[in-house]
């Protein structure tokens, strides 16, 4: 069985959301073993700068960076990067399951995305789209798809 860790900055606040994840956590149960961990989101007072923005990004950047597992092929949510229908989302998983890793790592950035080094380090960058999605929702977005991409290569009807 593939194990999937999804490292988010952030907690999840809305119970709307906390029920729909753990929804999908349930859901995926038989396909796969989804951790979820969460890494502390920078504060800030006010708009902060560029210089500001840099700063928190490298912070919350460290430590997603300490608490990838090792061995693991490392997908992180872009907006710059591939954009993948669901089909070849479910394509993307099987093939690093069986060429790469049994272990997948994909991060979703805080308020202001990721930074640099997480986006250079790693090995597929995935975009959801070109629109911008709270980091909290992006969660529970993310793993409908991930739970559809095992729907599809499970030829089950939930994709249709």
């Amino acid at each position: 069985m593939i194990t999937i860790q999804l490292l988010v900055v952030g907690t999840i606040k809305d119970n709307y959301l906390k029920t729909g994840i753990q929804e999908y956590r349930k859901r995926l149960l038989p396909y796969a073993r989804v951790e979820i961990e969460e890494v502390g989101e920078e504060t800030v007072k006010g708009e902060p700068g560029p210089a500001e923005i840099e700063k928190i990004l490298e912070a919350e950047g460290k430590r997603i960076r300490d608490r990838i597992k090792p061995r693991s092929y490392v997908i992180a949510l872009d907006i710059v990067g591939t954009d993948l229908s669901s089909e070849e989302f479910s394509e993307l998983i099987g093939k690093v399951a069986v060429y790469n890793s049994s272990a997948i790592t994909f991060v979703i950035g805080g308020s202001w995305g990721l930074s640099e080094a997480v986006k250079r380090e790693a090995d597929y960058r995935l975009s959801f789209s070109r629109m911008t999605f709270p980091h909290q929702l992006m969660r529970l977005i993310f793993l409908e798809q991930l739970y559809r991409a095992f729907m599809i290569s499970s030829a089950h009807t939930y994709h249709k």
